[in-house]
């Protein structure tokens, strides 16, 4: 208790909205950065766009949809965390999430797993709280709305909470549990968080440092493992299971630090810090790789910078481009206009009468290549790090999987006369 009131203490301002405030400005900062989607997240931007008519305002509800994931992760961390296992656990709390990269981030992105991870984190501070028929009320919502691969984790919670008779067989009937490998997507993602909630008593196997989570743990584990079946795998997958994990590595970050001065302790908590710091690196790292994973978005913002005339002026948009940023609200008014027809051979594109040419390919007649936009490739760890793009490289012209933009340079039929033409006859340019 008198650590607690000390960590308390020490808090100040956190102890109210502040931490909420750190953390929330941790989404938005990624938010703002990369504001672009991707596939995954295309049916839920092109349903946003039609209910809105086309209005700008995907980054609005990108933001509602970060404050919906935090306040959620809030309502876990202050009714539960803080009431059960203390302030200075709710700390750790805090600084794990913080120093991962993947909950914040993904925490505003339009996808089906984000809006299920609300209704987990509800589920997890109404098992903490010892509401069992309203956790199962929730995982329930969440799985038969939203994603329905959530019913892996009903049923390791479900079957828990039958086997301590915490539920009738009735509650419990329609779930089920069966084994599989534990997934390897954690580590990625947890990082640090990850040996942390894994961590035992004085390296002796079956001990966990704070037995109080284990039960809880334990299914959330399960659900990880049944996951690994499919032969598919993401990390957004499992992402509901990351809270539940930073509770059980927040609790053994506050008992090393509460033992630093012993010995033998004083050597985890100092490796433990120097995971914070690789876990905050690593972060850095990722996000800068998301930050370049959007080419088609970034090439299609400097090709409406680039030209400001009024003539009318038709895009074409190809899939690489379109799976890597480009949504409909990107797109300008008039004078401009888009294609995203697919199955055009190069040469094809000669006889087409588009403007520009937002194209992966290196080269095609008729039109000259503008400006280039590389996207993140991949990282390797060698003797120094090396991060590697991939675009178009003018320097060597070898045939690369960017973005480029291409500018007619054929002269050209107006909109007017192609609309008069029959769709059987060829405009003569």
């Amino acid at each position: 208790m008198p650590r607690d009131m000390t960590a308390a203490a020490g808090c100040g301002w956190l102890a109210g909205w502040g931490w909420d405030l750190l953390l929330g400005s941790i989404a938005a900062f990624y938010a703002v950065m990369a504001p672009y989607t991707k596939v995954e997240e295309s049916f839920n931007v092109q349903v946003l766009f039609r209910e809105t008519d086309g209005l700008p305002i995907a980054f609005v509800v990108r933001i509602l949809l970060g404050c919906i994931s935090l306040m959620s992760l809030r309502f876990l961390r202050i009714q539960q965390v803080r009431k059960k296992f203390g302030n200075q656990a709710e700390t750790f709390f805090v600084l794990l999430t913080a120093i991962q990269f993947h909950l914040l981030f993904y925490s505003s992105r339009p996808l089906p797993n984000i809006f299920a991870l609300a209704l987990v984190n509800l589920a997890y501070s109404f098992w903490f709280k010892g509401s069992y028929l309203c956790t199962l009320q929730a995982l329930i919502v969440a799985a038969v709305i939203f994603r329905c691969d959530m019913i892996l984790l009903l049923g390791t919670i479900g079957l828990v909470l039958l086997v301590s008779r915490s539920v009738s067989l009735l509650e419990a009937v329609k779930f089920s549990v069966s084994t599989a490998l534990i997934c390897i997507a954690l580590p990625r993602s947890m990082l640090v968080a990850y040996p942390l909630c894994m961590v035992r008593r004085r390296f002796k196997v079956g001990a966990f440092l704070d037995r109080r989570i284990v039960p809880y743990t334990l299914p959330v584990f399960l659900f990880v493992v049944l996951y690994s079946k499919l032969p598919h795998k993401e990390l957004r997958f499992i992402i509901g299971s990351i809270p539940m994990f930073n509770v059980s590595a927040s609790l053994a970050a506050s008992r090393i630090y509460n033992n630093r001065k012993k010995a033998g302790w004083n050597l985890l908590y100092i490796l433990m810090l120097g995971a914070f710091l690789v876990s905050l690196g690593y972060s850095a790292v990722t996000f800068m790789a998301s930050y370049n994973n959007y080419p088609g978005g970034y090439a299609l913002k400097a090709l409406h910078a680039a030209d400001s005339s009024v003539k009318e002026k038709m895009v074409h948009i190809d899939a690489f481009t379109a799976m890597s940023g480009v949504s409909r609200f990107c797109e300008n008014g008039y004078p401009w206009r888009y294609s995203k027809e697919e199955k055009i051979t190069i040469e094809e594109f000669q006889k087409r009468n588009f403007t520009y040419l937002l194209n992966e390919h290196r080269s095609i007649s008729g039109y000259k290549c503008l400006f280039a936009v590389d996207g993140f490739s991949r990282a390797k760890l060698q003797p120094r790090l090396t991060i590697s793009f991939f675009g178009c490289t003018f320097a060597t012209g070898e045939r690369t999987q960017g973005v480029c933009t291409w500018e007619c340079t054929r002269p050209r039929c107006s909109f007017t006369e192609l609309a008069r033409l029959s769709l059987r006859t060829q405009c003569h340019l």
